[in-house]
């Protein structure tokens, strides 16, 4: 499910030294869930978008925009690539290479801060000693975040930086000058050559 999930674990007996969980309550930027022993969820959604807390509001439309400017950046990814025939000349597709890189690294940054911003407020709300509603701990989903966000940010770098090295490389040119026959060549040998046959005027006395 999309979203960030926090989870806290309620209602915890020992029987012989072995844990036995009843409950587990958990939640994310779309809903809160409870999951009892046997594996049966109950969720409930948010009533109202508007009634929500403004971090909640502030990670759901960063979260929004990583995924859209995502979408984006892999479209003109494959765009710019030299092995796809789409996209123009070969500074054409260094251009839209580097343009998805940049916008790769912008749904990076997006996805980085919301995040951030989620966990800084569970953090807070839970070491609070004045905070005496639900407390929550950090989810799975929030080290997925993070991991993936930290992929796209250093895949973007590595894009736009292979991309400049091939388009500030310089390209080296050679002059065709046609192919030469065979027999011009014999034909050049053989005039190169000084011609030490005897000589065709032959006096009345000779002999051969």
């Amino acid at each position: 499910e999309s979203g960030f999930e926090v989870e806290i674990i309620s209602f915890v007996s020992t029987i012989d030294g072995t844990v036995i969980t009843t409950a587990t309550f958990w939640a994310n930027l779309w809903k809160t869930c409870v999951t009892d022993s046997t594996g049966v969820s109950n969720c409930k959604d948010f009533p109202s978008m508007l009634a929500l807390d403004g971090y909640i509001q502030a990670c759901r439309g960063l979260m929004i925009s990583a995924v859209c400017l995502g979408f984006f950046g892999a479209v003109f990814g494959l765009v710019g690539m030299k092995c796809t025939k789409v996209g123009g000349s070969d500074q054409t597709k260094a251009k839209i290479a580097c343009l998805a890189g940049l916008i790769f690294i912008l749904s990076g940054l997006c996805s980085m801060t919301s995040c951030s911003l989620y966990a800084n407020r569970i953090t807070s709300e839970f070491f609070d000693p004045s905070f005496v509603a639900q407390k929550y701990e950090l989810g799975a989903a929030l080290f997925i975040g993070w991991a993936g966000a930290s992929l796209c940010i250093i895949g973007g770098i590595i894009f736009c930086f292979s991309i400049a090295e091939n388009s500030n490389s310089a390209r080296r040119g050679y002059a065709y000058n046609g192919a030469t026959s065979v027999m011009s060549s014999r034909t050049k040998v053989h005039n190169s050559v000084p011609d030490k046959s005897p000589p065709k005027h032959f006096d009345k006395n000779a002999y051969v």
